[in-house]
């Protein structure tokens, strides 16, 4: 059997004036949200991530550079989904996936089963080989402050 594992980290600043998205679910604010050149969800970037750096394929940033025109304001789970339609991901499997977010605001227990419902459904999975963790940074730095979110992500893949 042959086995690799991705990591994958994105960092996002609020703004107002955008919706919360984070594992392809809309997350209630004050009219607030993620500032980015796509939807900015920084936990689908870190799974992209996480799944682009296990094949050693490079990160989101160079298949989706933020200066292309093409990925303005693009929704993340698509961006996800075409990462993984390379042909390098063909005959491997989804072990696990084990993601956090570092978020002060909003509290995200009440959204955890929906965002891992949600990555289910992108990865065609079992939920049950998706954890999806919240943390706060106990009001240290931008993301304890409620200037940023940030995400975190490591997976598991086996050939087939």
């Amino acid at each position: 059997m042959m086995f690799r594992i991705g990591q994958g980290f994105d960092l996002h600043r609020t703004v107002s004036g955008r919706p919360l998205r984070l594992g392809g679910v809309t997350i209630p604010t004050d009219n607030w949200g993620l500032d980015g050149h796509s939807d900015a969800d920084a936990l689908l970037h870190a799974i992209t991530d996480a799944f682009l750096g296990a094949l050693a394929l490079g990160d989101i940033g160079q298949m989706f550079p933020d200066n292309d025109p093409r990925s303005l304001n693009a929704d993340s789970r698509e961006l996800l989904k075409a990462a993984l339609a390379r042909p390098e991901f063909q005959g491997w499997t989804l072990c696990n996936l084990d993601c956090t977010v570092f978020a002060e605001a909003p509290k995200l227990a009440p959204h955890k089963t929906a965002i891992r419902e949600s990555l289910a459904g992108l990865l065609s999975c079992p939920m049950e080989r998706i954890s999806v963790k919240a943390k706060t940074n106990e009001k240290q730095d931008a993301i304890g402050a409620g200037k940023a979110i940030a995400a975190a992500a490591i997976i598991l893949l086996e050939k087939n």
